[in-house]
């Protein structure tokens, strides 16, 4: 392709300083936290987004700041083209790290540690560097690019919302948020909120509490509960069953009257969720296996984790397992749940195929939970996201794909929300390679810096492509 031998050497020559610049907006803890003035998602991404635009300030780009919902980077000031979406907001740090601490990250042997450096500030970091390459080359666009940075992805996509109230969609967007080659298709949402009320019951032996879950959209790595009136040396000859069973650790605390229990599994993304192990599911399971009381409390844990099994990850036991051929098999992660002595509440994370339908899932699902007592909060799915694969749009991201890697560009879905979901013509675009394991929302996140590199030059080589003459404009 034109332009490829000064594509290739110009990337090259600025990795390491690319590194640095994503280890400085990695830096900082940039998880959703308490609105302030001026900051609708606290004082983390604000200062994530304020850092991002003065370094791409620096590098000589037009910058703009959407009261610290999103920033804007634009390549010139001609007609809009292409926009390509990132984030700069992460989830909690969360528990386990090894390599390094959330938010130190570094470079060991080719791969970046710390939060952020896969999801999303390693490719929104790759994206601005395309963008450098290409203006710092002079290479002949003729239609503009904008590198949109938002701070509310993880939690909703409330900032891209507010952006489009103000601005109009480009006639293409990709998001550098997921796997190359291109995802043009993204499974449903359904993240069913359910709870369930009863009469206290002070029998013993008891459970006291159960807390699990950080985020809707994360396998739940740990949950904790607190149990009274049990012997230990019986709920730990228990412990060593459920672990055998489901291979979830358990750490038992005493303080003489009750024991605290520590579920230990692996977290994951809830697009993914057979990737991690269940801590929930499986505190769960073992506290079903204790000696408690029968009461309306346990009744209803007993009901819960029939409908939602350790280890069934596709709906099967609350009876919407489904797939298809162009978006695959329907996915569930119970991820958030905390009980008390009268009340339970928790949140599923389920992916749906677009032959999912409320009929066939939320109607069920309602069904099934009210049965048990339980009430299902949710009164609709969020609709699946398609974009044409025979479009020239994508057919030049593919194209740009395979002369970059050597391997084949083909179209793929997901299970994972991106910020493209809504518009009419964006796709996701890299930025890791097929295969890699970036530990996404787990401990350890990772990014291979390869293939951040060749994302740079990747996205460089498509902004070319797609803006360099008014042929290549999409009808909208």
């Amino acid at each position: 392709m034109t332009y490829r031998d000064q594509i290739e050497a110009y990337v090259e020559a600025h990795k390491q300083e690319m590194v640095q610049d994503i280890f400085t907006l990695c830096r900082i803890n940039s998880e959703k936290m308490e609105a302030s003035e001026g900051k609708p998602y606290g004082e983390g991404p604000a200062a994530a987004l304020e850092a991002a635009l003065k370094m791409a300030q620096g590098y000589g780009f037009a910058v703009r700041n959407y009261d610290n919902y999103v920033g804007t980077v634009d390549l010139n000031d001609k007609e809009k083209q292409l926009d390509i979406l990132a984030h700069l907001d992460v989830v909690p740090a969360g528990e386990g790290w090894q390599v390094t601490q959330p938010f130190e990250p570094i470079e060991k042997d080719g791969i970046l540690y710390g939060r952020g450096v896969a999801d999303d500030k390693g490719p929104a970091v790759a994206a601005l560097y395309a963008m450098r390459c290409v203006k710092e080359l002079g290479l002949p666009v003729e239609k503009n690019v904008r590198l949109i940075l938002g701070c509310d992805e993880e939690c909703g996509s409330s900032d891209i919302a507010q952006y489009y109230k103000v601005e109009r969609e480009a006639p293409m967007t990709f998001s550098p948020d997921a796997d190359f080659p291109v995802t043009n298709v993204e499974k449903g949402r359904f993240p069913g909120e359910f709870f369930a009320d009863f009469a206290p019951c002070d029998k013993l032996p008891r459970l006291v509490s159960l807390d699990a879950g950080i985020k809707v959209n994360v396998v739940p790595g740990k949950a904790r509960a607190v149990v009274e009136g049990l012997n230990l040396a019986v709920m730990k000859e228990t412990a060593e069953k459920v672990t055998k069973e489901t291979g979830i650790d358990f750490e038992l605390e005493t303080d003489g009257e009750t024991v605290k229990i520590l579920a230990i599994g692996e977290g994951a993304h809830a697009a993914h969720p057979a990737a991690g192990r269940n801590a929930l599911t499986g505190m769960l399971v073992y506290l079903t296996r204790l000696p408690l009381a029968p009461c309306a409390q346990t009744k209803v844990l007993a009901d819960l984790l029939a409908l939602m099994p350790h280890g069934d990850t596709s709906g099967e036991a609350m009876g919407i397992a489904m797939s298809d051929e162009i978006s695959g098999d329907l996915t569930l992660a119970f991820s958030m749940l905390k009980v008390t002595d009268r009340r339970m509440e928790g949140i599923f994370d389920s992916r749906c195929p677009v032959c999912a339908t409320e009929d066939n899932v939320l109607k069920v699902v309602k069904e099934k939970m009210a049965a048990c007592g339980i009430t299902l909060i949710n009164e609709s799915i969020k609709a699946p996201h398609h974009v044409d694969g025979n479009s020239h749009f994508v057919k030049t991201l593919l194209q740009v794909y395979e002369e970059y890697t050597g391997l084949e560009g083909r179209c793929q879905s997901t299970g994972g929300g991106t910020y493209v979901h809504d518009l009419k013509n964006g796709v996701a675009f890299g930025a890791s390679m097929p295969g890699t394991d970036n530990r996404m929302h787990g401990a350890d996140e990772l990014a291979v810096l390869s293939d951040l590199v060749v994302s740079a030059k990747i996205f460089a080589q498509a902004i070319v492509e797609l803006c360099k003459n008014s042929k290549n404009e999409v009808s909208r």
